[in-house]
């Protein structure tokens, strides 16, 4: 069970010989599905190509790229009939990722949020307030079964409605909350605005924050402005959602749960392994999956593993925050976005220009973006209402793939920089992630 010290405090050749077993069973899960059924037969590999840990370098690393090819079943390992849910994610093509859940696949998850959330505090008597967006995004549903595994109230207030979260707060007394950073400096300006004290007139004392990078001195200005303790969490749709890697009470790093993945940090460059202290990029194979399990998945996102015990008694390895990633997706208010999803829509726009540039920035504590697009001459030199519905058309259309309203800005035709290499589509001038 989450509870369960022991298994938190296993000591290192015990939990490697775990992982071995737990890894053959995996590969022979994974054998079942037609990519690495085609995959194996190919390069000879079985579970009996497994006797020690170095032994999964002989398998191949898999992708973001690899997964949207196999769209959508090419990964499924175990009969349609046995999947109970699918979480997907938007992509660079128009083609999702999809993720399938047997039952045992949730239970399992489940545990693992519960065993974060436990780590940290949650107990049965707390009022949990998930004010995370459900559906096919993965964290709003994993806290709120892991709440519910725990014994804890689980309020699903869902994301944003401000006024409407701090009604549910002082009504039922929340204690708990998950919340998206951005939102979080936000929600406290909303409860000074309103003269509201959340030391004084709320019952706060945890938040999770999780579902975008955010910096220490972000953390601790939630952790002051709402007089919580916030703790940040990982966790990636390919592998379950959140919960693959949480802080303890010491915040010195998040815990990778070990039984449950096996942790590689390669050179990007090179996909040769880094040594401990070394910045890279983080692979994660999964243990426990039925249904879509995964072996070498490329993640890229950046970080660091910790090569010193941690004070809290925890033997599984730590993780830095994120540094960022290797490829150029966006994080804009917790939703994943790619340069290309915004290219697609304007290129279908009638009156559009050829350019166009993104511009992130921090507005009053959230996440703002700016889309700068030219458009045709003889528009731009037309009426004022052309010019109005056209922004109007691309601002709803916009909103429509990213799920995200952006600002929109109409400008001339060239009166944008071009360069003779990659287009430069995206500056970021928010506040920079990191300690």
């Amino acid at each position: 069970m989450y509870w369960n010290v022991e298994k938190e405090t296993m000591d290192r050749p015990s939990l490697a010989k775990l992982q071995i077993e737990l890894l053959r069973r995996t590969v022979e899960r994974a054998a079942r599905s037609p990519y690495y059924q085609k995959v194996f037969q190919k390069e000879g590999l079985s579970p009996a190509s497994i006797r020690t840990l170095d032994d999964l370098r002989r398998f191949s690393f898999i992708t973001k790229d690899t997964l949207r090819e196999q769209y959508p079943y090419g990964f499924l390992a175990t009969p349609k009939d046995e999947i109970v849910r699918l979480h997907s994610s938007s992509g660079t093509t128009g083609r999702p990722t999809v993720v399938f859940h047997t039952a045992n696949d949730i239970n399992e998850w489940t545990e693992l949020l519960a065993r974060c959330m436990y780590m940290v505090g949650v107990r049965k008597h707390d009022v949990f307030q998930n004010m995370m967006g459900y559906g096919l995004f993965t964290g709003g549903l994993g806290f709120h079964y892991g709440g519910e595994r725990i014994g804890a109230l689980v309020i699903p207030a869902g994301a944003g409605n401000t006024k409407r979260q701090i009604m549910l707060m002082t009504e039922f007394h929340t204690t708990v909350i998950h919340i998206i950073p951005s939102y979080a400096l936000h929600f406290i300006k909303t409860l000074e605005e309103m003269k509201i004290d959340p030391k004084r007139d709320l019952h706060l004392r945890i938040a999770f924050l999780g579902a975008e990078p955010h910096s220490e001195a972000t953390r601790k200005r939630i952790e002051e402005g709402l007089g919580i303790n916030g703790y940040n969490s990982y966790g990636l749709s390919e592998m379950c959602g959140p919960g693959v890697a949480f802080e303890c009470q010491e915040k010195q790093g998040m815990h990778v749960w070990e039984d449950g993945y096996i942790l590689e940090v390669i050179d990007p460059k090179t996909r040769e392994p880094v040594k401990d202290g070394d910045e890279g990029e983080l692979v994660f194979t999964s243990l426990t999956r039925e249904g879509m399990p995964l072996l070498r998945y490329c993640t890229r996102d950046v970080a660091v593993v910790y090569p010193e015990p941690c004070a809290c008694g925890r033997t599984h390895r730590k993780i830095s925050r994120i540094k960022g990633r290797t490829d150029d997706m966006m994080i804009v208010k917790g939703v994943n976005m790619y340069p290309i999803q915004i290219e697609k829509t304007l290129m279908a726009i009638s009156g559009v220009g050829s350019n166009f540039q993104i511009i992130l920035d921090t507005k009053e504590d959230n996440d703002h973006m700016i889309v700068k697009v030219e458009v045709l001459n003889d528009l731009f030199t037309g009426n004022l209402q052309q010019l109005n519905d056209l922004k109007k058309r691309i601002t709803n259309e916009l909103h429509t793939e990213l799920l995200v309203t952006p600002e929109v800005e109409l400008v001339e035709p060239n009166a944008l920089p071009r360069s003779e290499g990659k287009a430069v589509r995206v500056i970021d001038k928010r506040d920079k992630w990191g300690d």
